[in-house]
């Protein structure tokens, strides 16, 4: 099934005398289930690529289908609700809340759905359950661990079972250790829950743990590489040759 499809996405900025078209003509698709990465040099369009995909930005032209919807076509009011019921999100700090609890970090979409309290104490506890974590429920943020943080912020993303989760530079600020453990949840999220994800990265450590990896250039696509049944390292280095010849910073490899 098709979780997410772009057919000729343009976004440009500027006037026509000085324009930046920062994603140019781009198509592609993602079937469900899969754990994809976005790589490029810095100014390729993966973070624009990805602000539009999460209905932060608007395309200049172009259409991007989340399910069968057509995003390009909701109206402001809609894309919040759309936003909210068919797109989790992985940030880099994790943006969990100190004052509150593990639970209710994790709950707070549901709540803001008015779903029914039960059913939000069930779905938190069946999430937690999931990813380890139902110990640390009636904890706050600042009590737990690190890798505890990034599991509640996992579980917060997986909550209202999204179609899509996205994930930018989610391991950006964390050190090494840090970033194995966040990935290697994100892992078990995909072949475990199922979650269809897609993750901007520069780093080719992060993107060895996707099943396939894009490479944006000036906008648009410029290679594709399927991890099928290569070992991790094996697509490591199959990354690192596509970067070289991207002509990308690959002195930042963890």
């Amino acid at each position: 099934m098709e979780i997410l499809k772009l057919e000729n996405v343009k976004k440009y900025y500027g006037s026509e005398k000085n324009i930046t078209k920062a994603v140019n003509d781009l198509s592609l698709k993602i079937e469900e289930g899969e754990f994809v990465a976005i790589m490029g040099a810095s100014g390729s369009g993966k973070t624009t690529l990805l602000n539009c995909i999460s209905t932060i930005d608007e395309v200049t032209a172009g259409h991007i289908y989340i399910g069968n919807k057509d995003i390009t076509e909701l109206k402001e009011n809609e894309l919040a609700k759309f936003r909210r019921e068919n797109l989790g999100f992985i940030f880099q700090d994790f943006n969990l809340l100190n004052t509150l609890t593990i639970s209710e970090n994790i709950s707070l979409a549901l709540i803001i759905n008015k779903e029914d309290v039960n059913e939000v104490d069930n779905k938190v506890k069946d999430i937690a359950s999931k990813l380890g974590i139902s110990d640390i429920l009636n904890k706050y943020p600042y009590e737990v661990s690190g890798g505890q943080k990034q599991r509640c912020a996992c579980a917060r993303a997986l909550i209202n079972k999204p179609k899509l989760i996205l994930a930018d530079e989610p391991t950006g600020a964390l050190d090494s250790k840090s970033s194995r453990m966040l990935l290697e949840t994100m892992d078990e999220m995909n072949e475990k829950l199922n979650a269809t994800i897609l993750m901007v990265t520069h780093d080719s450590f992060s993107a060895s743990f996707c099943g396939r990896v894009l490479f944006l250039k000036d906008g648009k696509i410029f290679n594709e590489i399927v991890k099928g049944e290569k070992t991790r390292k094996e697509f490591f280095n199959e990354i690192l040759d596509v970067l070289t010849l991207l002509g990308g910073d690959v002195g930042n490899v963890k």
